[in-house]
């Protein structure tokens, strides 16, 4: 497993993202911790990942809440010996499908308040027990390389995630922490044709548990040396 005897942080585990990471956590081993503003939707992702031989535990969180969060990593820390992997999965409450010509600027910034507030406030809240114990993982989802219309703040957003990252990585990684992003096209949902927008090399876009593998990937020993940089699962939509 490569996640074996890991505790893990999956902050917005309930979402469609979350829950596909957390899981794949969970399968490679580590032990994860779930968190949302709702209740309810977590349970159900813990007992699937319980009913799979998993180990996992929910609390309700509101992530741009920084005591609350700061309290749930000391909590997390306290009972797993430290925290080794955290991921940030958390909606940014964007609006899209109107020009920005139309938008309202605060309709525009609020995802990218959003983003940047929850990544700040989980990631630090992690990476000072990641920095104690000289090791960790730190993953949000980003990018923002793509140029696609009409998506208001999203891109921006995403965008603004991966300097976050870079900033965070250049400070923790001489102390033990790697940060890193993904970059997803977005995923089919059930049922839903996976073929991939115009423009990609691939046919297919990623499924959920692609971007779950992607993610233990970068969080296990095997990308030990890298940090500070972007999983591109767009299928060639956007070309590195």
């Amino acid at each position: 497993m490569l996640l074996a005897d890991r505790t893990a942080i999956v902050h917005g585990g309930s979402g469609a993202v979350g829950a596909a990471i957390a899981r794949g956590f969970a399968r490679e081993g580590a032990v994860v911790h779930l968190t949302g503003r709702t209740v309810p939707p977590l349970e159900d992702v813990a007992r699937r990942i319980r009913d799979d031989g998993g180990a996992a535990h929910v609390a309700g969180l509101d992530a741009t809440d920084r005591d609350a969060v700061d309290r749930h990593a000391d909590m997390v820390a306290a009972q797993g010996g430290g925290i080794d992997i955290c991921f940030n999965a958390t909606s940014n409450d964007d609006l899209q499908g109107i020009p920005l010509l139309d938008m309202a600027v605060a309709d525009v910034l609020r995802p990218v308040t959003k983003a940047v507030t929850t990544t700040l406030t989980t990631a630090t809240a992690a990476a000072r027990h990641m920095v104690r114990g000289g090791s960790g993982v730190i993953l949000v989802m980003g990018g923002g390389r793509e140029a696609i219309s009409n998506l208001g703040g999203s891109h921006i957003a995403w965008s603004a995630l991966a300097g976050v990252c870079r900033q965070l990585a250049s400070e923790l990684g001489p102390q033990g922490v790697r940060v890193a992003w993904l970059l997803s096209p977005g995923s089919p949902a059930p049922g839903e044709e996976d073929r991939a927008a115009e423009g990609a090399l691939l046919t297919k876009r990623p499924r959920y548990d692609d971007v779950a593998n992607a993610a233990v990937f970068a969080a296990s020993d095997w990308a030990r040396t890298m940090t500070a940089f972007e999983l591109n699962l767009t299928g060639g939509l956007v070309v590195d």
